[in-house]
């Protein structure tokens, strides 16, 4: 495919920039946002990318965001969370 090594390299370089800025002793990850709710994380994340700002965030801030579901099972129910990495200062 035209154009795929290119593609490839690109997401490799990405992929070592974010690596190398939430290296481990370059700061910490801070949770944001929790909730039980998917529809209302959905939400949440929905509004976030439209304007980060509300939420006292950058749209920095969401290129290194960390969005999770901690899978439940019968005794601990699924939680979603979103995680923004803080540097140290």
């Amino acid at each position: 495919m035209p154009g795929q090594k290119k593609r490839k390299n690109r997401e490799a370089e990405a992929s070592r920039r974010l690596a190398a800025r939430t290296a481990p002793g370059t700061g910490r990850w801070v949770v944001h946002f929790e909730t039980q709710d998917h529809a209302e994380y959905r939400e949440y994340v929905r509004r976030l990318r439209a304007v980060p700002e509300q939420a006292g965030l950058t749209r920095a801030d969401l290129e290194v965001a960390r969005l999770d579901a901690l899978c439940g099972r019968e005794v601990h129910p699924t939680t979603y969370r979103l995680s923004v990495f803080v540097p140290n200062p």
